[in-house]
């Protein structure tokens, strides 16, 4: 079955929401004709727009059997548990589904196929199980500082805080440049990333030491595919203590070109209590960890509005742009050529 066949019921029971069912939003979004259905008990009977303010009608039902009414061919589990690990009670509905003869995507850490119950129930029914976050071998390598043989252009996105837009806004820029005609390609870097785009390497699985070498190598196959830029998606934050060790292994690992810094306004605070760094400080910060080896600059910032409504996102835009310099956007809502035309034009007068 390709990835154009397949039919997604995603699992976000209690989760369902624009913050906190961040792999189930980004299907919805990028995958919109594949994905059938969401399972919330919770929210049964709202629409996903009803829910995250897009989506259309895509339905959200009690259980998964009312979702296969749907006839999916995968579950896609569309949230992340604190640390990433299976809850003991998801078991019996992961049996269900593997009996159901579904597929399953996971982005759990929890190694769900190197369970000896749920990889003998999917040899049994002929289905297989796909976990992102499963490192294969040959991306455990440490880096060989590969950014000096690029010819291609490496764009990074980078943020004020975790699970901000980062994705999101460097997908939106990428999808820009392709419909301008450039050899454009994106690199996912977590589960939901990996999703959409189909490969990627999610580096918060990876030994510390070889965070910076697994990314290199997905860059080096790109540039070896010919695309002119390459964008990253970032991960966690440098002023995040708990997600800081992915972000550093991405900035040295991808050495960008440019960087794009994204921001929610409505967050004042991580989950640490920690206040969200000045914009314009963090973007210096940024920028000095890489002209370390070699020029670059964040060319814009990437907004996150959500509990804003339009006027008031364009306000704040207006007014980050006034305090930074940078042209500011919420790419999502607004569309991204703000962000794409600075970013070519940095790059194009280097």
């Amino acid at each position: 079955m390709t990835m154009d066949q397949r039919r997604i019921l995603i699992l976000a029971e209690g989760k369902f929401s624009p913050l906190k069912s961040k792999t189930a939003n980004g299907a919805i979004v990028y995958l919109p004709q594949r994905v059938v259905a969401v399972i919330d008990s919770t929210k049964a009977g709202m629409t996903a727009q009803q829910v995250l303010g897009y989506g259309g009608d895509l339905p959200v039902v009690r259980n998964l059997e009312e979702g296969l009414k749907f006839n999916p061919t995968h579950l896609l589990i569309g949230i992340a548990p604190a640390g990433g690990r299976l809850p003991e009670d998801w078991r019996e509905t992961i049996k269900q589904t593997l009996r159901a003869r579904l597929h399953i995507l996971s982005g759990l850490h929890t190694i769900l196929s190197e369970d000896a119950e749920f990889s003998q129930l999917a040899r049994e029914c002929e289905v297989g199980i796909t976990d992102y976050r499963k490192i294969p071998p040959e991306s455990e390598v440490v880096t060989r500082g590969a950014f000096r043989e690029w010819k291609s252009k490496i764009i990074l996105t980078v943020g004020t805080d975790c699970n901000i837009g980062k994705m999101t806004t460097i997908l939106e820029v990428h999808k820009d440049l392709q419909r301008r005609g450039l050899k454009s390609d994106f690199i996912g870097t977590g589960q939901t990333g990996i999703l959409i785009q189909g490969r990627g390497i999610a580096v918060d699985s990876i030994i510390s030491d070889y965070i910076a070498g697994s990314v290199e190598l997905e860059i080096d196959r790109s540039v070896k595919e010919g695309y002119d830029y390459i964008f990253v998606e970032g991960q966690g934050a440098l002023t995040h203590i708990g997600y800081s060790g992915v972000t550093m292994g991405l900035i040295h690992g991808t050495l960008p070109d440019a960087m794009i810094l994204c921001h929610q306004p409505t967050r004042i605070r991580d989950d640490y209590g920690s206040t969200l760094p000045d914009l314009r400080r963090i973007a210096r910060i940024h920028e000095d960890l890489v002209k370390f080896f070699k020029e670059t600059k964040v060319v814009g910032i990437g907004i996150n509005s959500v509990g804003l409504t339009d006027a008031e996102s364009q306000e704040i835009a207006e007014k980050i742009t006034r305090e930074t310099g940078l042209p500011a956007v919420d790419a999502f809502r607004f569309g991204p050529h703000k962000l794409t035309e600075a970013l070519l034009q940095y790059l194009h007068s280097q």
